[in-house]
């Protein structure tokens, strides 16, 4: 029996694409064109329901960027790459995706988390801040929207809130707050003892300039977790990534979906090695703690959960392994 090889492979296609050339498909090569290449993607949405509920998966983009040595804080760079490598994923350009949410509770008309805003089609040179452009693809208006719910004051999770000129984004919804986030980031005690971090004094910094935006302010109203924010989605405390950072559970009927923020980063990383610390973690200790017993919440209840920073259209279901956890994406389903 021949051995079936990449070598093997290509010289059958070359072979074959040669008799073709010669033999009763020769005609092909009279009608041959050169059709110039699109050069871009369509728009990225997705939706899928929970129970009774739409959820629409918006993708905001992607932001590249060399492989910090320190992305996981407590592990070599070396382990890093060789779990990216066994992943077939590029060691040096990390590829950093964002992925809102719209859930459309047939009540409510619901945002979660915003991506980097319209600012940010600029600064990544057309890679991210693309969140309301893929709103319009998707056939949602955002003055239709009627709440937006922040997990955390991150940007790439806030940004959205304005767009360029610094006009409100979802001009007619109330935006919902972690009531800890929201008073940790407004603290001016707080501000300055992180003055000696230049991360953290640029956090605040931002969340100066968005939270401080009168438009944005008049609408802002903190929630505390374990509350339904509007009917059918409650919040989670989920501490660590930030010290006020909460999660979403959506319910309808006796369907539920997480939607965990930042519990994790990418999964293929932090859920696969839940003791790996991610550099933007707040508070790595807790940070892992929350990681950990959320995903043994989610295994253990077979519960989907939807992943900011998961490879799009970021929703899986999670398998507890004896080193960790292990993301199975949901399969694309071309109707809901």
């Amino acid at each position: 029996m021949s051995q079936l090889t990449r070598r093997t492979v290509l010289g059958g296609a070359v072979t074959a694409s040669a008799a073709a050339m010669m033999g009763e498909f020769s005609w092909m090569s009279s009608a041959r064109a050169e059709a110039p290449q699109i050069g871009k993607q369509a728009p990225n949405f997705y939706r899928y329901k929970v129970g009774d509920t739409e959820v629409s998966v918006v993708s905001d983009g992607v932001v590249r960027f060399k492989l910090p040595p320190t992305f996981v804080a407590n592990v070599p760079t070396e382990e890093v790459k060789k779990q990216l490598a066994a992943n077939f994923i590029d060691t040096e350009i990390f590829n950093n995706t964002y992925t809102p949410i719209v859930v459309n509770t047939g009540k409510n008309l619901v945002v979660i988390d915003t991506g980097f805003g319209e600012a940010g089609i600029e600064t990544s040179k057309g890679t991210a801040g693309n969140f309301i452009n893929n709103l319009s693809a998707a056939g949602i208006d955002p003055k239709a929207v009627d709440t937006v719910i922040i997990s955390h004051f991150h940007g790439d999770h806030v940004n959205g809130l304005l767009r360029k000129d610094n006009s409100v984004a979802f001009p007619n919804a109330a935006i919902k707050v972690p009531a800890k986030e929201h008073k940790y980031w407004m603290d001016d005690g707080e501000m300055s003892k992180a003055s000696g971090s230049e991360r953290l004094a640029g956090l605040f910094k931002n969340n100066r300039r968005i939270f401080g935006n009168p438009e944005i302010a008049k609408r802002v109203q903190p929630y505390e977790p374990g509350k339904e924010i509007v009917s059918g989605i409650t919040a989670v405390e989920t501490n660590g990534h930030s010290l006020g950072h909460n999660s979403q559970v959506v319910s309808s009927g006796n369907k539920s979906l997480f939607v965990q923020g930042d519990v994790t980063h990418v999964p293929y990383l932090f859920a696969r090695n839940p003791g790996w610390h991610l550099m933007f973690d707040q508070d790595p200790q807790q940070a892992e703690a929350t990681r950990r017993k959320v995903y043994d919440m989610l295994a253990a209840e077979k519960m989907m959960v939807q992943g900011f920073h998961y490879p799009f259209p970021a929703a899986a279901y999670i398998e507890k392994t004896p080193t960790g956890y292990r993301e199975h994406m949901v399969q694309w389903s071309s109707t809901l």
